[in-house]
């Protein structure tokens, strides 16, 4: 369990018993875990939008739930995802990468953050009740097995970095295991749909992690939070799609 606890505190705010800080290395050894802390994040949503469907309308009230979805993994994804946007901007691979060291975010970033946000939060608006919760159960975790697919199928940009060292620790089988967690979590809670979600969310993930890595010469940390956050919105709108297209 002690990879578990390692996995939720590096990807959760979540105070749990354990050392304060772990390295990469040691964090992506744990990436099998990671869609059970993203089903943990999911099911803490649920309660969440529960509560904020019946005190506000449905606008504000997926707000709410998303802004709950950010505070509660620390925006740890949000902050690669801006890196990302920003050292799009650049003219060559180490001017890019320069450009996402930088801790100041920029234009591109800023704007990237708010449209993607403003996606998610008319996603969850949109979805009826009888599908949001699942919706919401089913986007952390399938997300979070993208981290040790990318991990796998990507090199790195650098020789050391974030990206690297949590490359170097993911098991031959922690990215096998991931997927088969998280197809059983959208298979269970959204049969075909959530077939459908899975195999949209992982192949939009990594296509654009696949074109950020071509720009910056490999994966880093910020391509992986990226990804994340891509799986993320592409399960919410390929269930939006999915139930606004069926009878």
């Amino acid at each position: 369990m002690s990879g578990l606890f390692l996995a939720a505190r590096y990807l959760t705010i979540v105070p749990l018993p354990g050392p304060a800080h772990a390295g990469p290395a040691a964090v992506g050894a744990t990436a099998a875990w990671f869609p059970v802390v993203g089903l943990g994040l999911g099911g803490a949503l649920v309660v969440v939008d529960a509560a904020t469907a019946w005190l506000f309308p449905p606008l504000l009230g997926a707000l709410l739930t998303v802004t709950a979805w950010k505070l509660l993994t620390g925006g740890l994804h949000l902050d690669g995802l801006a890196d990302c946007f920003d050292g799009l901007v650049g003219h060559d691979p180490e001017h890019r990468l320069a450009i996402m060291r930088d801790s100041r975010i920029g234009t591109f970033g800023a704007v990237g953050l708010v449209l993607f946000l403003m996606l998610e939060i008319v996603a969850v608006a949109e979805l009826g009740a009888a599908v949001r919760w699942r919706a919401l159960l089913v986007a952390p975790a399938v997300a979070r097995a993208v981290p040790a697919l990318l991990a796998r199928l990507l090199r790195a940009a650098r020789a050391d970095g974030q990206g690297v060292a949590f490359r170097s620790g993911v098991g031959r089988w922690g990215a096998g295991v991931g997927l088969v967690l998280a197809g059983t979590v959208a298979v269970a809670a959204l049969g075909a749909g959530g077939l459908a979600a899975l195999g949209v969310a992982l192949a939009g993930a990594l296509a654009a992690a696949r074109f950020l890595a071509g720009r910056l010469g490999g994966l880093t940390g910020d391509v992986l939070g990226a990804g994340v956050e891509t799986a993320e919105l592409l399960v919410l709108l390929t269930v939006a799609a999915w139930t606004g297209a069926r009878p």
